[in-house]
């Protein structure tokens, strides 16, 4: 490892030290916040701290092998030796990889919940069609983990799927595994529309938001124009029945969002509200990207809409992401949320990207 690292370590040991310390004073016992925060710290250094202390020791059993080869005259104990010095270095490249990834610079995001908006792009019908079935996917994915699934608006289409469908998904971890699916998702199928059985290419967008708290993105009341109105349409549970639905601008921005399928007019509004803070956050985030390079612009693409990242082809069962070059034939198992196989290759060569990044920094 270089310099930097080994200093970053080893400033990362001695804090867990510092704080095992303190951790043992009564002014600090009898201070529930700051033993709570000072834990928390420590929880969030205690795996590199660990894993330095196992490199350090494989470190002394390196050179202590490197000594007995040096000074060492019998045959037996340098055979030994030698046997120990191999595994140590075995040992110590696994755990430098390991620090790399420990060391990486986390994303802020990775523990929230996030929002899902999927929209029938190019194709007409089918694309919404499609929609529909990247809903469904995305459900069954959802419930293989255990998260929980709120729709907070949907438009259906009357072919099936959805014009548009936004919901949020609930759940431990659930952006770290889900910001991959922000892009322009293509399927090349014949559609349940066409008679004469031609293959047609259509599109939906998926983008993934994290959730926003008011605390992170101030909002002022006077920014904005909220409008109720009657649900109306597919998709709308309580049609004709109240001014239920609601539609909120933020007038800064222009940016819009709406809520018709909550269980009354103030749910509508919190939904409508959610999604409004993540569409805002959203914004913001692309104009700082534009304006600097960013962790999001690197080999697993740049997140936005417009970006083509998938191809769903039911007639060779194919599913290829082309941000990682990787084709699976096994779209339908896919299509039933099995999609973990495509998410590590994901995660993994973003990791790369992050390594390869702190690495050009250091040298």
């Amino acid at each position: 490892m270089n310099k930097k690292t080994i200093e970053a370590l080893d400033t990362i040991l001695k804090r867990v030290e510092k704080i095992d310390e303190d951790l043992l004073k009564d002014n600090i016992i009898s201070d529930i916040k700051l033993m709570t925060e000072l834990n928390k710290e420590r929880s969030t250094l205690e795996d590199k701290a660990n894993k330095y202390l196992e490199y350090k020791k494989v470190l002394t059993e390196l050179d202590d092998a490197k000594d007995v080869l040096t000074n060492e005259k019998d045959p037996e104990m340098r055979e030994l030796a030698k046997m120990q010095l191999e595994e140590a270095q075995t040992q110590i490249e696994k755990l430098e990889d390991e620090i790399q990834l420990l060391l990486l610079p986390r994303d802020p995001n990775d523990d929230k919940n996030v929002i899902f908006e999927i929209r029938g792009a190019a194709g007409g019908d089918e694309a919404n069609i499609f929609a529909g079935d990247l809903f469904r996917m995305y459900t069954k994915y959802a419930e293989k983990n255990n998260w929980k699934i709120d729709i907070l608006d949907q438009y259906e289409s009357t072919a099936g799927g959805f014009s548009q469908i936004s919901f949020m998904v609930k759940g431990d971890g659930v952006y770290s595994k889900m910001k991959y699916e922000s892009g322009s998702h293509r399927v090349q199928r014949v559609p349940k529309t066409e008679s004469k059985g031609r293959i047609q290419t259509s599109t939906a967008t998926v983008a993934v938001l994290p959730e926003i708290s008011d605390v992170e993105i101030d909002i002022k009341p006077s920014d904005l124009r909220i409008d109720t109105y009657r649900a109306s349409g597919a998709g709308g549970q309580h049609i004709n029945t109240t001014d239920s639905a609601v539609r909120i601008t933020h007038i800064p921005t222009g940016i819009v969002s709406s809520s018709q399928d909550g269980r009354s007019q103030h749910d509508n509004k919190d939904k409508a509200m959610t999604m409004l803070r993540a569409r805002i956050y959203e914004s913001l985030l692309e104009k700082q990207q534009s304006e600097a390079a960013s962790l999001r612009k690197n080999a697993v693409g740049t997140g936005a809409r417009s970006e083509k990242i998938r191809t769903y082809n039911y007639a060779q069962n194919r599913v290829t992401d082309h941000r990682v070059n990787v084709s699976l034939n096994k779209l339908d198992q896919f299509m039933e949320g099995n999609i973990d196989e495509i998410i590590v290759e994901l995660i993994n060569e973003a990791q790369k990207q992050l390594i390869a990044d702190q690495i050009e920094n250091a040298s």
